[in-house]
């Protein structure tokens, strides 16, 4: 019989490379994670590990159960929760994986509103940009993720197997300084517009869609500076060092100073999501967590 111990001190193996950096990764002895690798070969019958010099690696056998531990574990962790919510025994845990500007807009609202309605309730918050935040969810290692992805971009089935949760639409802003000819345009502004000017790119993600969409009006951005820091991006601009594209909900996380926001045509917007495994959309705590998150999305400036 396979334990769910067993598989997490196996992908820990898996993830580390070795028995030692498993056991500092889970709080416990080498030897310790010997023992249980040892019983869990026992277990299925067959080898799982086989030592390549310093590191282990993983057999055929072992891949195999390494693919399916995220699933069974967390349909266990879901089992869990679900049970000592029913029970009275607790109100929940959940681990929440955002990006930034998802950390500091979306994410508070939600959580102080998840916190009246549920105070036992107790969420875990971490940082991550997509594709990495979908990654830890697919993993085990987190049970909502806020995620996004841009209209029209290739990849559209990427969360075919999760649960999707609409909570936002989030249109691409240009930043200009205040005394750029354009920071007074009423209306919307043609991308072209800008294509002798310095730019200012963002994450890796944002600045990727950046340059389909020049490349679509005609020409190459030129960009002078590249930071994944949204208020580095709008310091740069106010300092009259360049213009950017970013999205409104980045802009709401942070006091733009100097800069001016301009409406862009032709329109590129990013739909923002929270995802969750469809075992872990059971638990009533991740349930509560994304109707919050919904709320707070449906609250946002970029959303109307």
């Amino acid at each position: 019989m396979i334990e769910a111990r067993h598989l997490r001190v196996l992908r820990a193996v898996a993830s580390t490379g070795s028995f030692s950096a498993a056991g500092r990764e889970l709080g416990c002895t080498q030897p310790a994670v010997s023992q249980q690798m040892k019983a869990l070969e026992s277990s299925v019958g067959t080898p799982l590990l086989v030592r390549t010099g310093r590191e282990m690696r993983l057999t055929q056998a072992g891949e195999a159960l390494v693919r399916h531990a995220a699933g069974i574990i967390a349909g266990l962790t879901a089992a869990e929760e679900e049970v000592a919510a029913i029970a009275g025994l607790r109100a929940g845990r959940v681990r929440l994986v955002s990006f930034p500007s998802g950390s500091s807009t979306l994410v508070p609202t939600a959580l102080a509103a998840l916190r009246a309605a549920h105070p036992g309730t107790r969420v875990f918050l971490e940082e991550a940009e997509p594709p990495k935040s979908v990654e830890l969810l697919r993993e085990g290692d987190c049970d909502v993720a806020l995620a996004f992805r841009y209209e029209g971009a290739a990849g559209a089935e990427e969360w075919d197997d999760l649960v999707v949760r609409p909570l936002l639409t989030d249109r691409l802003v240009a930043l200009v300084p205040e005394g750029h000819r354009l920071a007074r345009t009423e209306g919307s502004v043609a991308i072209g517009e800008l294509a002798r000017e310095s730019w200012i790119a963002g994450c890796p993600r944002c600045r990727g869609q950046l340059v389909e969409v020049c490349e679509e009006a005609g020409f190459l951005p030129r960009i002078d500076f590249a930071t994944d820091d949204y208020p580095a991006v709008v310091g740069l601009v106010g300092a009259g060092l360049g213009v950017a594209v970013l999205p409104q909900l980045a802009v709401e996380s942070v006091r733009p100073r100097g800069v001016r926001t301009v409406a862009l045509e032709p329109a590129v917007r990013r739909e923002i999501v929270a995802l969750t495994l469809p075992d872990l959309a059971q638990v009533p705590a991740v349930t509560a967590t994304l109707d919050e998150l919904a709320r707070a999305g449906a609250q946002q400036p970029a959303a109307r």
